[in-house]
């Protein structure tokens, strides 16, 4: 499992209608915009080391200006949007392949699970809408982005 994090000041996630009007608006006001893909072999422990990474990981300024204090210590906020992007194969052509990609049913339920986890924690959370065609607007701060991976329940690099 992949999250993708950036730092940000605001963020905030609309789905367009047919019409052309926004629908599902969500924002964020400081912390997080989480990026998440899901791959074939993930589980919820996945979710789970993911989100406890994310609401502990300390990359937001103490008084010093070091980044020394977690999501959890600013009361920081998330948006959470569904990415399965993130599985994208460039090695060869000119057209990406996704099928690291896990299948959307697989990948709903663990998306949400770690929606779940880092509300569990007491994480203010927005969501986009999982599967639909999206519209992220994010002041990103630093900027500050991260890649957090998961395989297999463990951290790697």
């Amino acid at each position: 499992m992949r999250v993708l994090l950036q730092r940000v000041i605001s963020a905030s996630v609309s789905v367009q209608e047919e019409n052309g009007r926004a629908r599902n608006e969500q924002a964020i006001e400081g912390g997080f915009v989480a990026l998440v893909g899901v791959t074939h072999e993930d589980t919820f422990r996945d979710a789970e080391v993911l989100a406890a990474k994310v609401v502990d990981l300390r990359v937001f300024a103490d008084e010093e200006g070091k980044m020394n204090l977690s999501l959890r210590d600013v009361g920081g906020q998330v948006l959470a949007v569904s990415q399965f992007t993130l599985y994208a194969d460039c090695r060869k052509g000119r057209r990406p392949s996704f099928t690291a990609a896990a299948e959307p049913s697989v990948a709903r339920e663990l998306y949400e699970h770690f929606v779940s986890e880092l509300r569990k924690a007491g994480v203010h959370v927005a969501t986009g809408v999982f599967g639909a065609h999206m519209q992220v607007r994010l002041v990103n701060d630093g900027p500050v982005t991260i890649m957090l991976q998961t395989v297999k329940g463990n951290l790697v690099e």
